[in-house]
């Protein structure tokens, strides 16, 4: 296995597979997709095919697009010339040339506008595109990775984003799965973020304890690795001496002592109860769980809820009556 495959964490069957394929998407120079929850480190899978790939001694440049003004995301990827809008005194690069020879990464990738999907469909096709004022097109060497963490194929299919778009993107994908569909891998991520911020922190936290460990797997973790980190990083605000205890658990994760606690109700049970309790309203319910939605419509499928829209056992006027 390639040293940069082996940065991807995890024992699960799904990682496995994905560290197996990530040193044959690297020798590839095609478009690749990253799709997964929020928090499932989508950047790092990009940076480590980065790491195995030809163009790892250039740079790897990334762009968070939700985050990028519409009106700016043109001169943001592509640059701009002096003069060419009130206040450019002096020309600047664009995003893509600091990436040529490199990978430009592009994160958050479904919430492009339709007008800049389509300068970025250029820049895809034909490896150039137009500085703003520039009278003539920049040539870019490099490769595109994109990821997102809504569901592409349904934005294609409400054309919230453009279909020639989404064909020239997913080349080569890589689909990562949330931590919930993957509850192995969840100690060893703990594990991983205490031995980091021992090292950061010079302290000398000495692992979990079992009742925590046992409560943190049964955690659905909703902001994925990204709150598994906020969980350890919060503990680390008044590190214990020994192994993290109950009473070691921050006030922010309250909640999970709450929602676990020994109330008797499996899962599904729970998830019925919220459910009832908000009329069966998702987002809500799923706010109640401390859940994501997606968590929830996948919880709701698992336990064959997936097509309900008002509780099961409810029934109208005319069924009561008879």
């Amino acid at each position: 296995m390639s040293q940069g495959a082996a940065e991807i964490l995890g024992r699960s069957g799904a990682i496995f597979a994905l560290r197996r394929d990530l040193p044959k998407i690297a020798r590839s120079d095609a478009p690749a997709l990253i799709t997964g929850e929020t928090g499932t480190g989508k950047e790092h899978f990009a940076r480590s095919i980065h790491r195995q790939s030809r163009r790892s001694a250039n740079p790897f440049v990334a762009i968070n697009c939700a985050a990028i003004p519409d009106a700016l995301f043109e001169s943001e990827l592509f640059g701009f010339e002096r003069g060419s809008f009130t206040g450019a005194v002096a020309s600047r690069p664009g995003k893509a040339k600091l990436a040529d020879g490199g990978t430009l990464f592009l994160d958050e990738i479904g919430e492009l506008s339709p007008y800049n999907q389509t300068k970025l469909l250029r820049l895809l096709e034909e490896k150039e595109a137009y500085p703003i004022g520039a009278s003539e097109p920049e040539k870019f060497d490099l490769r595109v990775i994109a990821a997102t963490n809504v569901d592409v194929e349904d934005a294609v299919s409400t054309g919230r984003f453009r279909s020639d778009l989404y064909y020239r993107i997913n080349v080569a994908r890589i689909d990562i799965p949330s931590l919930a569909d993957r509850p192995e891998d969840i100690r060893l991520y703990i594990d991983h973020f205490i031995d980091r911020f021992n090292c950061d922190r010079r302290t000398s936290v000495r692992g979990i304890d079992p009742e925590v460990l046992s409560l943190l797997v049964g955690y659905d973790w909703p902001g994925n690795i990204r709150e598994v980190r906020n969980f350890v990083e919060a503990v680390f605000i008044d590190p214990p001496a020994g192994p993290i205890t109950m009473g070691n658990i921050p006030n922010a994760f309250a909640h999970l002592r709450q929602s676990y606690s020994h109330t008797g109700m499996g899962e599904c049970e729970r998830m019925l109860a919220a459910l009832e309790q908000t009329n069966w309203n998702k987002a809500q319910a799923a706010k109640s769980l401390h859940w994501s939605r997606m968590t929830l419509y996948r919880k709701m499928t698992k336990y064959n809820l997936a097509q309900s829209v008002t509780p099961p056992h409810r029934r109208t006027g005319r069924d009561e009556e008879l």
